[in-house]
């Protein structure tokens, strides 16, 4: 397929990078990076909530009846 893309910047300093480096033509720098991306967005961590004490003398856990007692105070 044949189309035209305006690359940021950056986007051409790495096209130009792959071009030099591994002799690529534009088109060809251009699917190696579009396939890394792709790659990349299956490798997710999944994300873990760290929690600590914060010594909280109420329940946080409910902001209305946080809210609620601040209001009182």
């Amino acid at each position: 397929m044949r189309t035209t893309v305006n690359l940021t910047p950056d986007v051409e300093a790495e096209v130009a990078r792959l071009r030099r480096e591994h002799g690529l033509g534009t088109s060809e720098a251009v699917v190696t990076l579009a396939r890394r991306g792709m790659q990349r967005g299956s490798a997710r961590q999944r994300f873990v909530q760290r929690t600590e004490s914060l010594g909280a003398r109420i329940d946080v856990r409910n902001i209305g009846e946080v809210l609620d007692t601040l209001d009182h105070e």
